[in-house]
């Protein structure tokens, strides 16, 4: 599952989460817990690279979920970017992440 698509759950199913994830680069963890419409990012400083294989097409599965990560920082996200030349993608930070998720997967549930 791609980090956007995880800060999108608690949306989705209104309810508290905890994510669990390990900076591809450094194996570090990254845990988001949200609860009451609050969350915590451990450590403080983890981002999320936003990406997807240039020019490819097809479903997000194939193109982008294992582009879009968490990282304890913006330092290892730029690292893995510079890794992967074939990825094009930016750095958000915590803010923004949840904003994705929360507007991509929020409404998926909800009646109309």
């Amino acid at each position: 599952m791609c980090a956007i698509d995880a800060l999108g759950i608690p949306a989705m199913l209104g309810r508290d989460v905890v994510i669990a994830s390990a900076d591809p680069v450094t194996g570090e963890s990254v845990t988001v817990t949200g609860e009451n419409g609050r969350t915590v990012w451990e450590p403080a400083s983890s981002v999320v690279c936003v990406g997807r294989r240039g020019g490819s097409a097809g479903p997000a599965a194939e193109v982008c979920c294992d582009t879009v990560n968490f990282f304890t920082g913006a330092a290892s996200a730029q690292t893995w970017i510079m890794q992967h030349p074939n990825v094009n993608g930016q750095i958000v930070d915590r803010t923004r992440a949840e904003e994705i998720g929360r507007t991509t997967f929020g409404p998926l549930l909800t009646a109309d």
